[in-house]
């Protein structure tokens, strides 16, 4: 009799019981990630060949009890070594656990393959060799909490490597993860109906429908794997595996003749199409299974009902959010219109996407795909489906078709390709819009504590499909950001993202030429409702020496330098957006020494200048607050601001002015402060507010503040 531990991803075991009695098992105990069962060795190679489920199948070989890397290797090199394998065999050794002493699983398998090499050579035998390549036997030892298991792996590589795919498409669903979702949505029942019927549209590389097949057809999923862990095991008995194997080939035989499943599969990716033929193909089940290259939205279905399972596209890449989720809306009405009297099986990324489809799941599962977490919903389209609506979708469309069809008319006639669309007009909807050429940037307010996660949630996708559906922009175009509270820096730190996913393109501003990049970072690179200072610069800086602190990508000195500008000087802490500002100077055919791009932390940088180093118009945008590790303590605007400014003032010519801006909502001037120190404050902040911020006057507060001489 032999202990097997029979190992699933999580979430598979109470399934993979079900499969083990019936593949004849008896004596299960179910434990996390799997079975242990006590088998014959007959039972032991059916479970190897016939479980659609299983991960591997082990065969325990010994345990001990361990504290560390001595007693580890004692425990191994005292097991007879000769029931597993020949000193001629090539063999391997997995390790899984840690502890104190055993740091690494590298370091673990040293252990144990020195165990078994002592064995060895305390018989006088020749050394094994390893080979971690093709050995003949692998050898699984796992410790934990101070005991050492050590077992055969039967199957030897994964079960899920069924031997006819040998291509795959970019995010490829594990064959034994595709087994336990047919298992779930119903396969079996289904194939009892009269000429059952399975169709996938969203097929990719073909794995679910040609598990599909092979579950119809009665094929065991090991049929087409030519490498076994037991081979070359010492205990392997090739009659009873070739009795094993015999029989499972004759009832693969019976099952294609009898074979009366229809099954459609289809994908847009024509090179997909052709991996899923040939994978079809491997495992001789292509002539029952059609494919085709198609759109899952202009899927009809077939006449006959059945049943529909797929894994739609989960929008993990950067660009495909959108587009992932206006998938799943509208392909939720295809459902509905075309699908009704079917049976639904989807495996999503995200919860959110299977609300898009407005359709009422009677079971969900948890799934690993990989690293991924999945939900398996089933939806049965034979009872009514009611439509969930939105009751504030009207108001909502028409607010967008208004404000676009007014300031689409406006930017034109002021020579902009960046504006604000929509800045939460409807509270319900609160997020702002801003176009950028041919695409579009939804960034998310972080909603009020009161209104809960799933509710602001569901807001945000409604108003990404109502854009979508009311504004002239591809969805492929659209860029959606959370906007949340940041602190210091973070504004403007890099987001994790992969270079080839970057969106960044040049924009128009008034004649300028700027970079912007709508998807690196939570800022773009271009602040839209400064808009109208940046002109004022341009207007009124030609011949005037001209300073902008806390420069960002110095959109601002580009417009300073445009108006004709003696010189100007940007000084900011990032090397980044420095390089950022000088690629904006290029962009405008600005060259020159006149033009300075400092890296510093602008306190220290004003304080360290000579007297003889002045400006006519210093612009200072700061952040609301920053604690950066690179600049000296702390900025508080609100708390700062009169010693900023008076440092600043050091540095101008007389007659020079200071341009302030900032976007602390609540802030307010200290006027009396800064009179006492012989400045005079100019409030304009309503004269900058462009058209496009009309309803959030509350965006930045701007004064020009001269010095009294």
């Amino acid at each position: 009799m032999l202990r097997l531990f029979v190992s699933c991803a999580k979430g598979m075991e109470q399934l993979l019981e079900t499969e083990l009695k019936t593949l004849g098992a008896q004596s299960i105990t179910v434990t996390q990630a799997g079975c242990y069962v006590d088998a014959e060795l007959k039972l032991a190679y059916t479970i190897a060949l016939w479980s659609r489920l299983a991960s591997r199948v082990l065969v325990e070989l010994g345990r001990a009890e361990t504290l560390n890397a001595e007693q580890i290797q004692q425990a191994i090199s005292v097991y007879d070594w000769t029931q597993v394998m020949r000193d001629t065999h090539s063999f391997v050794v997995d390790f899984h656990g840690t502890n104190d002493e055993i740091r690494n699983t590298q370091f673990g398998a040293q252990v144990v393959k020195d165990g078994i090499i002592d064995f060895f050579r305390g018989r006088n035998a020749q050394r094994p060799n390893v080979d971690k390549q093709v050995p003949d036997i692998r050898v699984n030892a796992r410790y934990h909490k101070n005991e050492l298991i050590w077992s055969l792996d039967f199957s030897g590589g994964g079960l899920h490597q069924r031997g006819y795919r040998k291509q795959q498409g970019e995010a490829p669903l594990r064959e034994t993860l595709a087994a336990a979702v047919l298992m779930r949505a119903g396969i079996h029942q289904q194939l009892e109906q009269d000429d059952p019927v399975i169709l996938d549209p969203f097929c990719g590389s073909g794995t679910l429908v040609i598990e599909a097949a092979m579950i119809a057809a009665d094929q065991a999923p090991g049929l087409n794997r030519r490498d076994w862990g037991f081979l070359r095991w010492v205990g392997h008995d090739r009659s009873v595996w070739h009795s094993v194997l015999e029989d499972a080939e004759q009832r693969f035989k019976t099952g294609r003749n009898e074979m009366t499943a229809r099954f459609y599969a289809s994908d847009m990716n024509p090179k997909l199409i052709g991996i899923a033929k040939e994978n079809a193909a491997r495992c001789q089940l292509g002539q029952f299974i059609q494919f085709d290259t198609a759109d899952a939205l202009d899927i009809q279905a077939p006449a006959e009902q059945g049943l529909l399972i797929a894994n739609p596209p989960y929008g993990e890449r950067l660009g495909e959010e959108v587009e992932t989720l206006l998938l799943y809306r509208r392909f939720g009405r295809q459902l509905k219109q075309s699908f009704l009297g079917w049976q639904v099986a989807l495996l999503a990324g995200d919860e959110s996407l299977l609300k898009r489809l407005k359709l009422r799941s009677h079971k969900k599962y948890a799934f690993m795909n990989g690293p991924i977490a999945t939900t398996l919903a089933l939806f049965d389209l034979t009872k009514e489906q009611v439509e969930f609506t939105e009751s504030q979708s009207e108001d909502l469309s028409n607010r967008l078709k208004k404000n676009y069809a007014k300031l689409s008319k406006w930017a034109r006639k002021e020579g902009l390709d960046a504006w604000r669309v929509y800045d939460a007009d409807l509270p319900e909807y609160n997020a702002a819009i801003d176009i950028y050429g041919d695409h579009l940037v939804i960034q998310e307010y972080a909603p009020p504590k009161t209104i809960p996660d799933g509710v602001a949630t569901d807001r945000l996708w409604h108003l990404v499909e109502m854009v979508a559906e009311t504004l002239p922009f591809d969805s492929s175009n659209i860029v959606l950001k959370v906007r949340k509270r940041q602190k210091g820096q973070e504004q403007y730190e890099r987001r994790n993202r992969q270079k080839q996913d970057s969106v960044i393109f040049n924009v128009q501003e008034y004649g300028a030429q700027f970079e912007v990049n709508l998807t690196d970072y939570l800022d773009t690179g271009l602040f839209l409702d400064h808009r109208l200072v940046r002109k004022e610069l341009f207007d009124k800086c030609e011949d005037l020496d001209v300073l902008n602190l806390f420069s960002y990508t110095c959109t601002a000195s580009v417009q300073a330098a445009l108006g004709g500008a003696h010189s100007v000087t940007s000084v900011d802490m990032s090397k980044t957006y420095l390089a950022w500002g000088e690629r904006n100077f290029h962009l405008n055919g600005l060259r020159g020494d006149q033009y300075e791009f400092i890296q510093a932390d602008c306190f220290t940088w004003m304080r360290d200048q000579r007297d003889d180093r002045r400006y006519d118009v210093i612009f200072i945008d700061p952040p609301t607050f920053s604690n950066s590790k690179r600049m000296t303590g702390t900025l508080d605007i609100q708390r700062d601001h009169v010693g900023l400014l008076k440092t600043a003032g050091r540095l101008l010519n007389e007659g020079g002015v200071i341009l302030f801006s900032n976007n602390r909502k609540k802030f307010k001037i200290d006027e009396e402060g800064l009179e006492k120190a012989g400045y005079s404050v100019n409030n304009q902040t309503d004269a900058s507010i462009p058209e496009d911020f009309k309803r959030h006057k509350g965006i930045h507060h701007y004064f020009i503040i001269s010095k009294d001489y």
